[in-house]
């Protein structure tokens, strides 16, 4: 097990953190037979409750999307794919800012959220956008295709984080970044403590660039990059806080 801390390439900007809670392994169920290569997160994988963090127009009054976009570096005709897009609310709002020379990707897991949110891209006629089905341990993203990838208030849902950051990693432009906004709270009262966070996704490969707090979003902000190309899952040490 791997320890989370400086030594696990977190990096400075965690050095100010406080201790986190104490995690439990996550659940036992059957997986699949192709993730049996891949560790399970030991933690705690919180419920997918609800489709959406908050009202839009609750979201709008405190100017989230937009201070988080500006944050992400967001910027007319990139590609941003938006993971657990749920209803739609970053959806929009990144079709709107990357303009009719981007393109966004909303991906979900639910099939019923896809359609719904499908529904929602038709009626509102966003000619940018596009909708995917992913799966927990794959958003089944095209290779080398995106400047951004943005993650909402869902990283804690996740259930196979390893095989899931594995399987996203190639989508990204060689300048890509991943946007995480989550809160720093444990992951079974949905958040993800900002250690955890840059210890995962060091694990694959990847260095936090900036970690900023952002209590308008309910949490933070976490941008990583890759640093290093991906590790042989059979090779990847899954975090804890309490080995």
């Amino acid at each position: 097990m791997r320890r989370i801390g400086l030594g696990a390439g977190v990096g400075c900007a965690l050095v100010l953190l406080s201790a986190c809670d104490a995690l439990v392994p996550g659940n036992r169920s059957e997986r699949a037979p192709d993730l049996a290569v891949f560790p399970r997160a030991d933690r705690p994988i919180a419920p997918i409750v609800s489709t959406r963090w908050s009202t839009e127009e609750a979201r709008d009054r405190v100017n989230e999307a937009e201070d988080i976009m500006d944050r992400a570096g967001i910027r007319p005709g990139m590609t941003v794919a938006d993971i657990g897009a749920g209803e739609g609310y970053y959806t929009v709002r990144l079709a709107k800012r990357v303009g009719p020379d981007g393109r966004v990707l909303a991906e979900d897991i639910m099939p019923e959220v896809i359609d719904a949110l499908g529904s929602r891209i038709t009626r509102e006629d966003w000619k940018n956008v596009s909708v995917r089905l992913g799966t927990a341990a794959d958003p089944k993203l095209p290779a080398g295709s995106f400047d951004r990838i943005l993650m909402v208030h869902m990283y804690h849902e996740i259930s196979e984080p390893y095989a899931f950051l594995w399987n996203l990693s190639p989508a990204l432009k060689a300048d890509g970044e991943v946007i995480v906004v989550d809160a720093d709270r444990p992951t079974d009262q949905h958040g993800t403590p900002p250690r955890l966070l840059a210890c995962e996704f060091a694990a694959m490969g990847f260095r936090l660039e900036q970690l900023i707090p952002k209590p308008t979003a309910g949490g933070y902000l976490a941008r990583f990059r890759r640093a290093t190309a991906r590790p042989n899952p059979a090779y990847i040490r899954p975090c804890t806080l309490n080995d």
